[in-house]
């Protein structure tokens, strides 16, 4: 499976231009990824200062991804018809507001909603940014190109996210967010100077065209795989801080050294699987799901050991990490005529993998199955995602089949 061509009226960009446009937006998907998971390390200062418990305060971690799983088809929908560098504007504009209202909020309440509000625009500027600059690209980079936007968001996981949790307990839990409405002012100055307006991504859009792809089987193939696989890698994640000193047998120092870990991890994943997928996007799928159930496996085996331990946790990161530019493309594929909704409800499986995966880990370890059972939750989640593709496999080859043995429509001549 592979992207379409462009259009021969969509020409693509220099190098140097296309490098530029690419950095634009990744420093929005960087912005995202800090707001993201920034407010994780600052739960305690957050609730001591706005008098609420950490479970409570916990909500604003599940409010912004269901921000995200709402907004990404609500927010495409609804703007189905504005030029796309346009809208990525806007909708680097709403991170903005959304952090700067969170910075600014004198109440849980308040900062409840922010939160909801800064995760809405999360999903669709990461749909359109991808749809943008696969269309900008070469032939046969598109996928590389798409990996080098992502690589902002996994380079928030990596410095980011420490940085501004380790600001927010220096200064306050409000600089934070500062943070990030600083980051996405320029990211909205740079996409206004530097992004121009594919030819072929117009205002010709309709909402019925962009439902449409929910009528393809392969857009529900992809959701699948990336709400039940990817859940697989956050069955571990979510729980890297109880994980690492409670089974790994390090000090509870040593948890930002494992979480960089995976952000290297996440980071060099994601910029693999940028060069593979513009090979074969189902190929480096099967890869991430089965590098992840391996590496999975072998980290429930030896993490007592430590030096093995962070080791996994690094090919654990580096797997999955080659399922998120793989499937962004596999759904700008399986939708051509409608790719921004598609795109976009990427991010809203991700966010419930996130869910999901977090929710079965935390089952687990209240059932008393003690702190490798998060591991094995994630094997299983992540040979089911591998049963999902498989299927979508042999519906892809069934249909190529199909479409193989069909005789071209011959055109009748006209009578004279």
């Amino acid at each position: 499976m592979s992207l379409p061509t462009p259009s021969a009226s969509t020409a693509p960009l220099s190098r140097g231009r296309l490098r530029l446009v690419i950095l634009a937006m990744a420093m929005g998907a960087f912005a995202i990824g800090t707001t993201e998971f920034a407010s994780m390390g600052l739960l305690p200062q957050i609730a001591d200062d706005l008098e609420v418990s950490i479970p409570q305060a916990g909500m604003l971690i599940t409010l912004y991804a269901l921000g995200v799983v709402v907004g990404a088809p609500a927010v495409t929908i609804a703007a189905v018809r504005m030029p796309r560098a346009r809208l990525l504007m806007l909708l680097i504009g709403l991170i903005g507001l959304g952090n700067l209202l969170s910075a600014m909020a004198p109440s849980f309440s308040v900062l409840a909603g922010a939160r909801f509000l800064s995760g809405l625009p999360h999903g669709a500027f990461f749909g359109v940014a991808s749809l943008v600059v696969a269309r900008l690209s070469p032939a046969g980079q598109r996928a590389r190109s798409v990996s080098l936007v992502m690589l902002g968001l996994t380079i928030a996981t990596m410095l980011g996210v420490p940085a501004s949790t380790a600001f927010g307990q220096a200064v306050g839990w409000r600089s934070a967010y500062v943070i990030v409405v600083l980051v996405a002012a320029v990211s909205t100055l740079a996409i206004w100077r530097l992004v121009p307006e594919p030819e072929n991504a117009g205002t010709t859009g309709s909402i019925r065209a962009e439902l449409g792809a929910l009528r393809r089987a392969q857009v529900w193939f992809a959701l699948g795989i990336g709400s039940i696989g990817f859940g697989g890698m956050f069955a571990v994640y979510s729980y890297v801080g109880e994980i690492v000193p409670g089974l790994m047998g390090l000090g509870e120092r040593a948890v930002p050294v494992a979480l960089f870990v995976f952000g290297v991890g996440m980071t060099a994943g994601n910029i693999l699987a940028g060069r593979l997928a513009d090979r074969s996007v189902y190929g480096t799928i099967f890869a991430g799901l089965v590098g992840m159930a391996l590496s999975l496996t072998v980290f429930a085996l030896v993490a007592e050991h430590a030096i093995a331990g962070m080791a996994m946790l690094l090919a654990i990161a580096v797997t999955s990490q080659l399922m998120g530019p793989s499937l962004q493309l596999f759904l700008l594929d399986a939708s051509p005529d409608a790719p921004s909704l598609a795109a976009a409800l990427h991010h809203s499986a991700l966010n419930i993998g996130n869910s999901l995966g977090a929710a079965l880990g935390a089952a687990v370890l209240a059932a008393g199955w003690g702190l490798v059972a998060p591991s094995w939750t994630g094997v299983v989640l992540a040979v089911l995602g591998l049963g999902i593709a498989a299927w979508s496999f042999a519906v892809h080859r069934r249909q190529q089949a199909r479409a193989a043995a069909t005789p071209p429509r011959v055109e009748e001549p006209a009578a004279c």
